[in-house]
């Protein structure tokens, strides 16, 4: 049932309480956050909305008449519950906001999350997150699909559909068993002759495979693969064995590198397998809750990949 046009608006029962309690239409005002003016307007508006007087004024303040008291009484009902429901909605709020939902290329979330996550856990303890690993377009298709709060990608550019801000950097390496032919060469590697190496890749999708594909574009492009493979762990293991050059995140292989497990093979300059890591989330909105918080978190860190030792 709709209510009747004789019942004041919150604002003005938040206004009426305070004159009640302060004694003074001056010092309500003050309270509340508006003028004398137009407080006193406020309260003759209401007077006359009701169809009684509600304050008796005097040089030592106002106070309610009669009627007045019997308003405020119920007013007070009226706010306390309106109280109650703010609080309960924020509780609400709260409790979906403390819900973060994040996925993330295989780089990002081997080698950056875990130190991001931890870093929003000592921030906001009472955060609950859930995070999903995919290739950069997958991560694309979930982020578009609402199925993520916030996504991280690896790429020269910002997926369409997305918004994004560029949250660390990294750069992709060329590694080889100890016992290949290139672990022992001195000279750069040239585009051409990557762009003729069957390598060990990325299954088409990642952003690691973009980056080598755009790079080597100049050069006739890559030939085919020699092997496909999911993920930064597959591919070091697949080198190790001597299957052959792989291409991947410097960040995955600083352990490796430093105990000589692998050996990097130096690039020409012409060579640019730098890369941009971004934060994405659907284009037109902004990250709010959590995401926000972890997006200012990965934007205080350093963003560069660790050194290696030696």
């Amino acid at each position: 049932m709709a209510l009747s046009p004789h019942v004041p608006e919150l604002g003005a029962l938040e206004l009426l309480l305070a004159v009640a309690r302060l004694g003074s239409v001056g010092r309500a005002a003050a309270e509340v956050g508006v003028s004398q003016p137009t407080a006193s307007a406020r309260i003759k508006g209401m007077e006359r909305q009701i169809g009684v007087p509600l304050l008796e004024r005097s040089p030592r303040g106002s106070r309610p008449t009669e009627a007045g008291r019997l308003v405020v009484e119920w007013a007070r009902q009226v706010v306390e519950a309106a109280q109650a429901l703010d609080a309960g909605i924020d509780a609400l709020r709260e409790r979906r906001d403390a819900k973060l939902r994040v996925v993330a290329s295989l780089t990002v979330a081997e080698y950056l999350m875990p130190g991001w996550l931890l870093a929003l856990a000592e921030a906001s303890p009472g955060t609950a997150v859930t995070l999903r690993t995919a290739n950069s377009a997958e991560v694309a298709g979930h982020v578009l699909a609402g199925d993520a709060d916030l996504g991280f990608v690896e790429g020269p550019t910002t997926p369409p559909g997305l918004a994004g801000a560029v949250v660390a950097a990294d750069r992709l390496v060329v590694v080889v068993a100890p016992g290949h032919r290139w672990a022992r060469r001195r000279a750069p590697l040239t585009g051409t002759e990557l762009a003729s190496t069957p390598l060990v890749l990325r299954e088409p999708g990642s952003g690691t495979r973009e980056v080598l594909e755009m790079a080597l574009t100049p050069y006739g492009g890559a030939v085919p693969p020699r092997m496909e493979l999911a993920s930064s762990t597959a591919l070091k293991a697949a080198a190790m064995t001597g299957a052959g050059p792989v291409c991947l995140s410097e960040l995955a292989v600083v352990e490796e590198l430093a105990t000589r497990r692998l050996v990097e093979v130096p690039l020409a300059e012409e060579l640019d397998l730098r890369r941009p890591l971004r934060a994405v989330w659907p284009a037109g909105q902004r990250p709010g809750g959590p995401a926000r918080e972890l997006l200012g978190l990965t934007r205080r860190s350093s963003g560069r990949p660790p050194r290696r030792k030696g």
